[in-house]
């Protein structure tokens, strides 16, 4: 029996970045996840009213933590949360074993879930996926699975017939997806072959428009931007699940207009290269949190791709202090 279903699965689902003390920058660092930056952005984003909690991320650096940063940075995430909302973890590592070993460690912790990215290294096929989302939901029977649909980060997109496999994994409750407004038709085809038992997940610039097309399966989004203020996406839910499209489609536009410079050029394929410093660059402009240095290898961008990551921030920063937003995280 898992402790989360789809149902559970309803609202706005919050990435988290990780943390970093001054000096994470370089090669040599050691303990570099800031704890308690880390409490204060976590509990101000669950007082705000976020519905689950996803660690471990791309922005939320998972590729270059440390197993020991990892852990201590769950830990904290857990122990403040403190079970007012849903925290899946990040778990993704190269390969089935150590991710099941991971995964074993972040439950003991007390995570409710995983969030759960697949070894990247080789691409893996239709089969090989399937197969992996299995093992690690026969390891650990009692866990849920949030399924981690990048194609820029795991060489390629899952398939319509792979979603309707791990839609018949009871432990995988979610994914979090690319959206319409990147995938278009694949999307489609996608939501279909869940048969409404896996909630895929929009990003909150293109919520509004999913949710109006199919507002009894598009009850969620996600978002890392939360942690730049999450007064905006926080104000696109309640549109959104009391269907006031007039009010939802105002607020998405806002949203896309803050998010428009991140994308180089509107690239989504050059932000791709680059989305972690990029992000970086818009939490540290925004003001709501104190990010600190990306850790290495990404440490190294292009200044006017993190020109446009600051940009970003500060039209975020206003969007949010708009709809009513704290200056900071308290």
């Amino acid at each position: 029996m898992t402790r989360y279903s789809v149902d559970d699965i309803r609202g706005v689902v919050a990435i988290l970045p990780t943390p970093a003390l001054p000096g994470a920058d370089r090669w040599d660092a050691a303990d570099t996840v800031d704890l308690a930056e880390t409490e204060r952005l976590t509990d101000a984003l669950v007082e705000a009213g976020v519905d689950v909690i996803l660690t471990n991320g791309t922005f939320g650096e998972g590729a270059s933590l440390t197993l020991d940063e990892v852990l201590a940075f769950n830990d904290t995430v857990v122990r403040t949360v403190r079970g007012r909302v849903p925290v899946f973890a990040g778990a993704t590592t190269l390969n089935t074993r150590d991710t099941i070993g991971r995964a074993r460690r972040l439950a003991g912790l007390g995570a409710d879930g995983l969030f759960l990215g697949r070894p990247m290294w080789v691409a893996l096929d239709d089969t090989q996926i399937v197969e992996y989302h299995r093992a690690v939901a026969e390891a650990l029977p009692g866990l849920s699975q949030v399924a981690y649909d990048n194609p820029s980060a795991f060489k390629g997109k899952i398939s319509p017939g792979v979603y309707a496999q791990l839609a018949r994994i009871p432990q995988i409750v979610a994914a979090k997806h690319m959206g319409l407004g990147l995938m278009g038709e694949r999307f489609l085809t996608d939501l279909e072959a869940v048969e409404g038992r896996i909630r895929l997940l929009p990003i909150a610039e293109d919520w509004a428009t999913t949710a109006h097309r199919f507002p009894d399966e598009i009850v969620a989004c996600w978002s890392g931007d939360v942690a730049c203020g999450p007064a905006p996406v926080l104000r696109l839910r309640d549109a959104v699940l009391t269907r006031d499209w007039d009010e939802a489609t105002r607020v998405q536009a806002d949203i896309a207009h803050a998010l428009k410079p991140l994308f180089p050029d509107g690239s989504f394929e050059e932000f791709s290269k680059y989305n972690i410093q990029i992000d970086r660059a818009e939490f540290e402009a925004s003001g709501y949190f104190t990010p600190g240095p990306v850790r290495p290898p990404y440490t190294s961008c292009p200044e006017s791709h993190l020109e446009g990551g600051r940009e970003a921030g500060r039209r975020w920063a206003e969007l949010h202090r708009r709809y009513g937003g704290a200056d900071s995280a308290a």
